[in-house]
C-alpha cells in the first residue's frame, strides 16, 4: 500500500525536474545568443548598493544573483539598476514566450491544455511586449536624467510600472489558465510552462520594486 502511495509521488517529482531541466536548459541557451554583460569585479559600493536595493523587493536572493554581473554598469545609479533588471527580464520573457509557442505548437488537438498553451503563448508574447515597453522608457529615462524634469520623470516610472504590472497580469492568466486546464499542471509541458512563467513573475516582479524605488527630482 505504501509502495503505492509512493509511486505517483515519485512520478510527479521526476515530471517536476525533468520539467524544470528541459525549461533551464531552452532558457540558457536563448540567453547564451545575446551580448553577455562585460566582465568586471563588482566595487563594494555597488555590491552594497545591489543588496540593499534587492532587499526591498519580494525576492531579494534572485535580485541580487540575476543583477550582480551588472553591478559595474549600474554602480549605485537607481534608474540604471532599474534599466538593468528590466533588460534581464525582458530576456528572459523572450526566451519563455519562444519556448512556449514551440510547446503550443506540439500541443495539437481541441483539448483543453492544448487550447491553454495556445492561450499562454499568445499573453507570454504580450508579456514580452510590454516588458519591452518598460525596458525603452527606461533606457530613455536613463538617457536623459540629467536633463529630465520632475513630470517627466515622474511620467517614465508611471509607465514602467504600469506596463510590468501589466506583463505579471499576463503571466499569471497564463499560469492560471494552463494550471487549470492541465489539472493542476501534471503533464510536463505544462509544468515546463507554470515553472518558467513562475521564474519570470519572480524577475517581474524584481524589475518592478526597483522602478518603485526611483527616487523623483525634487
Amino acid at each position: 500500500m505504501q509502495a503505492a502511495t509512493m509511486a505517483p509521488l515519485i512520478t510527479t517529482s521526476f515530471l517536476f525536474a525533468l520539467a524544470a531541466a528541459t525549461l533551464t536548459s531552452s532558457l540558457a541557451e536563448a540567453a547564451a545568443s545575446s551580448a553577455p554583460p562585460p566582465p568586471c569585479v563588482p566595487p563594494p559600493s555597488a555590491a552594497a548598493f545591489l543588496r540593499a536595493r534587492c532587499a526591498t523587493t519580494l525576492y531579494g536572493v534572485a535580485c541580487y544573483d540575476s543583477l550582480i554581473p551588472y553591478a559595474c554598469t549600474f554602480q549605485t545609479s537607481h534608474v540604471k539598476l532599474a534599466r538593468a533588471a528590466a533588460d534581464v527580464n525582458l530576456a528572459f520573457l523572450r526566451g519563455l514566450s519562444k519556448r512556449v509557442k514551440e510547446l503550443a505548437a506540439r500541443s495539437t488537438g481541441a483539448g483543453a491544455e492544448a487550447a491553454a498553451l495556445r492561450d499562454c503563448a499568445s499573453t507570454v508574447s504580450s508579456a514580452a511586449g510590454l516588458a519591452k515597453q518598460s525596458a525603452a522608457e527606461l533606457a530613455k529615462l536613463d538617457a536623459a536624467r540629467a536633463a529630465a524634469g520632475r513630470s517627466e520623470v515622474r511620467w517614465s516610472i508611471s509607465n514602467a510600472q504600469t506596463w510590468l504590472s501589466a506583463s505579471m497580469t499576463n503571466e499569471a492568466t497564463c499560469a492560471d489558465g494552463v494550471g487549470v486546464a492541465a489539472g493542476s499542471a501534471t503533464s510536463l509541458a505544462a509544468r515546463e510552462v507554470v515553472i518558467g512563467v513562475v521564474a519570470a513573475r519572480e524577475r517581474t516582479s524584481v524589475a518592478l520594486a526597483l522602478v518603485n524605488g526611483i527616487p523623483v527630482p525634487s
